[in-house]
């Protein structure tokens, strides 16, 4: 009952915020806050059996005509994910509640959050196929409201954007779901990726396509990434860091899991799997270099925040292509956990410099460092790690997918080349972090008054900088909780 309860516990939050919300403005951000955190500590109840057995699985008869039951499960990649989104989900809650203060209608505001809540756990911890469809359009209502109702200037317009990309993509993950029920007759993705091997191969390829595709638009992948920019900057920095923390890492679980987990193994045709991963993996570098060098050049800090998040769910789907590589694979999956936490971090930290000075362009900023030390410290915690540098936590992530690619590189030379293809977008990632800290903190200051947010914004800042430095100087415990998963 642990992963069910974990699942429907989020629905349980929504009558409370609707009844206190009408009355206060603050507490149904600490009502979702505290049920994150009940959620957090009923999924860790599942690391033993996790440890020792691999996976902890809970199965509920239901709909027995769809051939599935409702399969609830948590490995080391699920779980890990699972709980960086609760962790996030806690820590913008708490932000949210002064960043958000002044903006009207708050009780609705939070009232999207809990149910995008609802979908974004249900997609980390569900084995069935129909389940996770719901929950991943579940994500979109709550999100295009979020953005639309509460963005900054353009909103509506950047949310029907994020609305026809995303539900576009949901279209070719929905054909690909059919075709695999039509193929198997079942829905469970693990009963699934058995029967699989008995298809047609043809249908295979098209299936892995159109499921890789739709959750490539998530993903925001070049050139399926005209959505992001928009969204992210237009968004609450609150629902910002949940859209590049969780929702687009989201994209990539479902392709390491769906897509290469469950469809992958049944395609025995090995000239068809090569051209697949180096797809993946040219799309990758491109992806990287793109958003790396579009970031140099922005200077709205919001868009240079989200210009960095295609550059790394670049990184990412490097790393997916190196499957089943374990070195890659789990350094990519690592990355979404060390992504997640320092690109959150990134958007509040993004937040309370807009929320305190009232601008974004980082050209009319200039020596907040003196005036924001707080925010100048866990500015530079997030930053930096997002650029790689060592002892923060995106560091160990991007060194085990290059380890991973000069490893598959040995009987397949196309990673060589794209492996140094990524360490070199490493510069550029440095570059624009260099150039968003040095416009921001460092030079001659533009700004007369500014100081360091309110304690509620300040807490979840300083929080969610303790996870970045602990994840980059003490990953082993995460790293042997993935590695406990199956990979292949």
């Amino acid at each position: 009952m642990i992963l069910l309860l974990a699942f429907l516990l989020p629905l349980l939050s929504i009558p409370l915020v609707y009844l206190v919300g009408r009355e206060s403005k603050r507490k149904p951000a600490g009502i979702i806050a505290i049920f994150s955190i009940i959620d957090l500590i009923l999924l860790l109840c599942t690391v033993p059996e996790v440890l020792s057995r691999g996976r902890y699985v809970e199965s509920y008869y239901w709909m027995p005509m769809l051939g599935a039951p409702l399969t609830l499960f948590a490995d080391g990649i699920s779980l890990s994910l699972a709980a960086i989104t609760l962790l996030l989900i806690f820590s913008s809650m708490i932000f949210a509640s002064d960043y958000m203060e002044d903006s009207g209608s708050l009780w609705q505001f939070y009232l999207l959050m809990a149910l995008l809540t609802v979908g974004l756990v249900g997609v980390f911890i569900t084995a069935n196929l129909m389940v996770f469809y719901f929950c991943w359009e579940f994500m979109l209502v709550p999100t295009y409201f979020i953005i639309g109702g509460w963005g900054y200037r353009e909103s509506y317009r950047a949310a029907f954007k994020f609305f026809i990309f995303t539900h576009a993509g949901a279209v070719a993950v929905l054909l690909g779901i059919g075709a695999i029920y039509m193929l198997t007759g079942t829905l469970d993705m693990f009963q699934a990726k058995e029967l699989l091997a008995a298809a047609p191969q043809e249908f295979l390829k098209w299936i892995f396509i159109a499921l890789t595709l739709g959750f490539a638009v998530k993903m925001a992948i070049v050139p399926l990434h005209m959505w992001l920019p928009d969204a992210h900057s237009e968004a609450p920095a609150p629902m910002s860091a949940l859209l590049s923390g969780v929702i687009i890492e989201a994209g990539a679980y479902a392709i390491l899991r769906v897509s290469l987990g469950t469809v992958f193994p049944s395609i025995s045709d090995v000239s068809v799997n090569v051209q697949m991963l180096h797809a993946l993996s040219i799309l990758g570098v491109i992806s990287a270099f793109y958003g790396a060098m579009t970031a140099l050049a922005e200077d709205d800090i919001k868009r240079i925040v989200a210009y960095s998040s295609i550059s790394h769910m670049g990184y990412v789907l490097f790393g997916l292509s190196l499957y089943p590589c374990v070195e890659g694979t789990i350094g990519a999956v690592l990355h979404l956990v060390n992504h997640a936490a320092s690109k959150g971090l990134l958007f509040l930290n993004a937040g309370a410099i807009m929320k305190q000075t009232g601008v974004r362009d980082i050209n009319r900023m200039g020596g907040l460092a003196s005036k924001m030390p707080l925010t100048a410290f866990s500015t530079a915690v997030s930053s930096f790690s997002i650029a790689g540098i060592p002892s923060l936590a995106c560091f160990i992530s991007e060194f085990f997918m290059f380890m991973g690619g000069f490893q598959v590189g040995g009987n397949n030379s196309l990673y060589y080349a794209t492996t140094t293809f990524m360490i070199i977008a490493t510069v550029f990632s440095l570059a624009y972090v260099l150039r968003f800290f040095w416009k921001i903190f460092l030079e001659s200051s533009k700004i007369q008054e500014a100081r360091d947010p309110s304690i509620l914004m300040s807490t979840p800042m300083i929080l969610l900088s303790i996870v970045v430095i602990l994840l980059g100087v003490w990953s082993g415990p995460i790293i042997h909780l993935m590695s406990s998963a199956e990979i292949s």
